[in-house]
Formats: structure tokens, sequence, C-alpha cells
């Protein structure tokens, strides 16, 4: 039987995410290949829980971020959601993907720790980007 993930397992695979969130940030044009990788993986799946389906904003929010649109929020918050952003795409997980029912049940886990550290900056997000008539970046 699989093993499923709990969440101090969760929070140390994003923390362990953070130095290759910080070297991806100074490369755009990696992190848009990371970007543009994250969409090809969700478009198969349903969209599973709160976790998952706030990746289109995550998405947004750090294209908003690289293009200094939206640079009101603390970079520990940014490399925290690349951190997650790179887990859910990686091919290696701790549940592989493949696995019907519990495939994506560690992904939305390591999102969802994500969410807990960076829910009031994305709360903020949504409201600039409401109030400045911005649609989701997410292709």
């Amino acid at each position: 039987m699989t093993r499923v993930m709990n969440e101090q397992q969760a929070q140390k695979m994003l923390e362990d995410g953070l130095p290759a969130a910080e070297k991806l940030l100074g490369d755009k044009d990696a992190l848009e290949r990371l970007l543009q990788r994250l969409e090809r993986k969700l478009r198969p799946i349903p969209v599973v829980g709160n976790a998952l389906s706030s990746i289109p904003v995550l998405v947004s929010l750090i294209r908003s971020y690289v293009k200094k649109e939206y640079t009101d929020i603390p970079i520990g918050s940014i490399l925290a959601i690349i951190s997650a952003l790179i887990y859910f795409v990686s091919p290696i997980d701790i549940v592989p993907d493949f696995i019907p029912g519990v495939g994506y049940v560690d992904d939305a886990l390591v999102i969802a720790a994500c969410l807990k550290l960076v829910e009031s900056d994305v709360q903020e997000y949504i409201k600039w980007r409401k109030a400045n008539g911005k649609e989701i970046e997410f292709v």
C-alpha cells in the first residue's frame, strides 16, 4: 500500500525546495518553462479541492511579480510559492501521480502547506488583481 504524505512532510518538501526556487526566480526563462510545465500537468487532471484549484492564481501571481506589475509581496512568499510549484511539476513525488485516486495527494498537501504560509499575501494579490482589472494569466 502506498504511504500518503503528512503535513510535516509537506512542509519539509516545501522548505527543501526554497534554494531551487531562489535560483529559478533569478532566471526568467527557466521560470517561464516551469510555469508552462505546470500548465501542461494541470490540463488533464480535474481540480482537486482548494489547494490545487488555487494553482492558477499562484501562477498568475508569479508572472505578475516577474513582470514587476505586482511586487508588494515578501520575497519569502514568492520563494515558497515557487518551491511548491517546483514540487508539483516534479516527476519525483512521494506518491507517484499516476496512482489513481491518491497520485496528487502529496502535491495537494505541499500546495496547501504553501498556502497556509502565504494565504494573506495571496488574498492581497487577488484584491489587487480585481482592483486593476487583471485576469488570471493561465493558458
